[in-house]
């Protein structure tokens, strides 16, 4: 696995605009999803673990209902690193599927 470092600030808000519907929040990046329903919501969540896991890259998430919040940070740099906006675009796909 390739070294991973802290993105600057600069660097994230210019990958922001690349990224639909995510934002910085508490220094982290930040999404919420809406779903039809409970399942489509639940199942959103089960293949981005297996994306994520794959990465060993985890999220700080949230659901109820049909929501999921999503948080990324890379605890290891202590910040935002190219590993969260991978996460981040795979999410982006993976709800773009359902």
């Amino acid at each position: 696995m390739s070294e991973i470092h802290k993105l600057s600030e600069m660097e994230v808000r210019g990958r922001l605009e690349e990224m639909p519907g995510w934002s910085l929040v508490n220094g982290k990046l930040h999404r919420e999803f809406k779903f039809a329903d409970f399942i489509a919501a639940f199942g959103f969540m089960t293949r981005l673990a297996i994306v994520a896991e794959k990465h060993n890259h985890h999220p700080e998430w949230f659901n109820v209902y049909n929501r999921v919040v999503i948080d990324l940070q890379t605890h290891d740099v202590g910040g935002i690193s190219e590993r969260d906006f991978d996460l981040a675009k795979a999410a982006n796909q993976l709800a773009g599927r359902l």
